[in-house]
């Protein structure tokens, strides 16, 4: 029987071995943007997981689109040459080709860490200026962000560039931007966060106009043989905020200039989100990009089981499936998934008698006892 989820998949000039792939997760571990020794083992380690694709956390693209003084930046030469040191090592170990997720973090910047309350900073604490498409402030007790102005917005754009410059010197193999999660594109393209009256705010055309400038400059500079995909939040869980049907036409706006895929989140630009949680809860948002944009997705959120992975890979729900807390709960999911599928996964030579296939007695013992 075909397992799909372990069949691999094309992009421009790039093939996974597999359709799984390690979600970005925020280690708010870095030293001034720079990757650290955490990077080195958390990402080497996933590197080696048997996923097809492995993208590496939101990346901020100046320093004050990181969401806390600990994110990961790529506005820098120390902050380049201390991914690169990291890229290397999971070249050189794992073969899970790369990704790198580009962000900025509009008016949810200049926090704290998830671990110390999410709260913003205090002008003590190191706090610096939060920017938005619009002065509305994240919530009661963040503060109102400087409305971007046209010099701004080129500013950020060319941070975007830049960053997407310094991916293709380290030697990624594809690009994510980062639209989803109450961030600033995703602030842009809300009407919940974005309620400027010139021709960047109003209309759903014009609240696009700057994420699709964004995208269309990255795609210039990035270079045509490596893949550019977008995470979008798909709904914003709330009435009257941005929807399905606004995703959908993103992505087809997205296609029409070159994207390669989009990943379905949802969620995060406002507190009076509903979120029905349950497994695979965002799934239905990635089939229906895929059905009527007609372009690739990856579908994420609370995907656990191997068999509903591969369903829905099979059923054409989504092409690829990301994990995030499931990965770092079970740094081998990939490993296990091929075993229930009975499929195969990529094992590091070092850890190759740790195959089921390997000592199967042990395994006969394990299955027995359940």
């Amino acid at each position: 029987m075909t397992r799909h989820l372990f069949t691999p998949f094309a992009m421009r000039g790039l093939t996974f071995d597999n359709r799984v792939v390690v979600s970005p997760m925020c280690q708010y571990s870095a030293e001034d943007g720079c990757a650290t020794d955490w990077h080195l083992m958390h990402l080497g380690q996933l590197a080696i997981s048997g996923s097809g694709l492995l993208i590496l956390e939101a990346t901020a693209v100046e320093p004050r689109g990181r969401i806390t003084p600990h994110c990961l930046g790529l506005y820098s030469d120390a902050n380049e040459a201390a991914i690169r040191r990291v890229v290397e090592f999971c070249r050189r170990h794992g073969k899970a080709k790369l990704g790198i997720q580009l962000a900025h973090a509009g008016r949810k910047a200049s926090s704290h860490r998830p671990a110390d309350g999410r709260h913003a900073l205090a002008e003590d604490e190191g706090a610096w200026e939060t920017v938005a498409p619009s002065p509305l402030p994240s919530s009661a007790r963040c503060p109102v962000p400087r409305m971007l102005d046209r010099a701004g917005m080129d500013e950020i754009r060319d941070a975007f560039v830049a960053g997407a410059a310094r991916s293709e010197r380290i030697g990624f193999d594809l690009i994510e931007l980062h639209m989803a999660h109450g961030y600033l594109m995703h602030e842009f393209l809300s009407p919940l966060s974005n309620q400027r009256d010139d021709s960047y705010g109003g209309s759903r055309e014009n609240r696009m106009r700057f994420p699709l400038e964004v995208f269309d400059a990255v795609r210039t500079a990035w270079p045509k043989e490596k893949p550019l995909g977008v995470r979008v939040s798909a709904s914003d869980w709330v009435d009257g905020g941005w929807a399905i049907e606004d995703s959908v036409a993103l992505a087809q706006a997205l296609k029409d200039r070159g994207c390669d895929y989009i990943c379905a989140s949802s969620g995060g630009v406002s507190g009076a989100q509903k979120i029905d949680l349950k497994p695979g809860y965002q799934a239905d948002f990635a089939a229906a990009i895929k059905r009527e944009a007609d372009m690739p997705t990856m579908a994420v959120g609370m995907i656990l089981s191997p068999e509903h992975a591969d369903s829905l890979v099979a059923e054409g729900a989504a092409d690829m499936i990301a994990l995030a807390r499931g990965m770092l709960y079970n740094p081998r999911w990939a490993w296990h998934a091929a075993e229930v599928l009975g499929a195969d996964a990529a094992y590091p030579v070092q850890y190759e008698r740790s195959r089921p296939a390997m000592w199967p007695e042990a395994f006969q013992t394990i299955k027995a006892a359940e």
